[in-house]
């Protein structure tokens, strides 16, 4: 009899590459049925199949804002949403394990009534929510009573789950100096899926420079922690050597509409295009006709942390990319793979955005050699992992 893996993950699962990633390989083994609940993406929740995977959406739709208490209410309700459906398939004897993705990691409390029936839990930590949420509420006057409070969750939960998987080398190690156990933690790096991203699917595009258009791109959650500004601004001080620049915001978030304010008081609307949310499918089409992919995170605790599955994404399609000199990407990547920035230096970030559009041979072999990254650690090796992660708690 198939082992049922049940799912639970604050996301829309359409454009959620991690959790499809993990939910479509499970799902093809042929001992594991795999479920998961996921938030609304459109008005009103359905349920369907992808890729043999059974999504339940809640009427939950993510919410968006800059309101902790909002949030907070947001997460509850969506907890509760799974902590009900958790019990009703452990009552059908419809239960085996419960694989729970951050963020917030208060998620596993859904799981209470299987843990103590002894059924396994894993917690998928895509993001240690004590530096996210200090960067994310960086203005709090109690800032460090939100610590506590972040650092006590972390640990209660830690403690629940069976397995922890986190997504980085240096992410485990923060976790192992906060006292969690090391046996229990597992690394599933967040990169990008070959289904979707890969060369074969990737039209011939030659990347020159002397194209009508020079495109750069950025998807992603759009935050001001992530820079996103920062890179806004960096276009308008190259528009007068780059006339033909066009950057391509896609995504949403909090900040996603001063973002766009920024934009026209620059007068970049021109060369700025913002999109909405697109599924896999689509936005690797898009991301096809990029020349530069630009991650711009500001220098934060969280984002020391993070290895932007975005710019993985843009390697596996032989995009070169310009980042930020930050603990985890430096950790990972050498200057011949990728153009680096000073973090939060406007300047620096455009210089070297200037610099990959006047050299495009050495970007192409920059690009190049950072595939080596995906040949060593790319999910046809990390997928294993998984699999025999989950042979241990079966």
């Amino acid at each position: 009899m198939k082992k049922h893996i049940w799912m639970v993950a604050y996301t829309n699962y359409s454009t959620d590459a991690r959790v499809r990633r993990e939910a479509e390989t499970l799902a093809s083994l042929p001992n594991y049925k795999v479920s998961i609940l996921a938030l609304k993406e459109n008005n009103s929740p359905k349920t369907y199949f992808s890729e043999n995977v059974e999504v339940r959406e809640s009427n939950i739709a993510k919410y968006r804002g800059k309101s902790s208490g909002r949030y907070l209410l947001s997460y509850l309700k969506f907890m509760l949403s799974a902590f009900f459906v958790c019990n009703r398939l452990l009552a059908k004897k419809s239960l085996d394990i419960v694989h729970v993705h951050n963020m917030p990691n208060f998620l596993v409390f859904s799981a209470i009534i299987p843990f103590l029936f002894r059924k396994k839990i894993i917690l998928d930590i895509h993001d240690t929510m004590i530096e996210t949420y200090s960067a994310k509420f960086s203005g709090m006057s109690n800032r460090k009573v939100l610590y506590n409070i972040l650092r006590l969750e972390e640990s209660i939960c830690c403690a629940l789950a069976h397995k922890l998987i986190c997504v980085n080398h240096i992410q485990r190690d923060a976790l192992i100096k906060r006292g969690i156990p090391a046996e229990k933690i597992e690394i599933s790096m967040n990169v990008p899926d070959p289904k979707w991203f890969n060369l074969k699917r990737k039209k011939a595009n030659n990347n020159k420079n002397d194209q009508a258009v020079f495109e750069m791109v950025y998807h992603g959650t759009l935050a001001k922690r992530l820079g996103v500004d920062l890179a806004i601004c960096a276009v308008a001080k190259l528009i007068e050597k780059i006339p033909a620049l066009e950057f391509h915001i896609i995504g949403d978030g909090d900040d996603t509409e001063e973002f766009i304010e920024l934009s026209t008081k620059l007068g970049l609307e021109k060369h700025i295009h913002f999109k909405k949310v697109v599924p896999l499918e689509a936005l690797v089409s898009i991301l096809d006709e990029m020349h530069l992919g630009v991650i711009a995170n500001r220098k934060n605790g969280a984002t020391e942390l993070m290895l932007p599955v975005k710019m993985l994404e843009y390697i596996a399609l032989n995009i070169p990319v310009v980042v930020p000199r930050l603990k985890t990407i430096q950790y990972y990547f050498t200057d011949d793979m990728v153009s680096y920035f000073e973090p939060e230096n406007i300047d620096s970030l455009a210089q070297a955005i200037l610099f990959a559009y006047n050299n495009h041979d050495i970007m192409a072999e920059k690009a190049k050699n950072a595939r080596r990254f995906l040949e060593q650690y790319g999910w046809e090796n990390h997928k294993f992992d998984l699999i025999e992660m989950y042979k241990t708690l079966t």
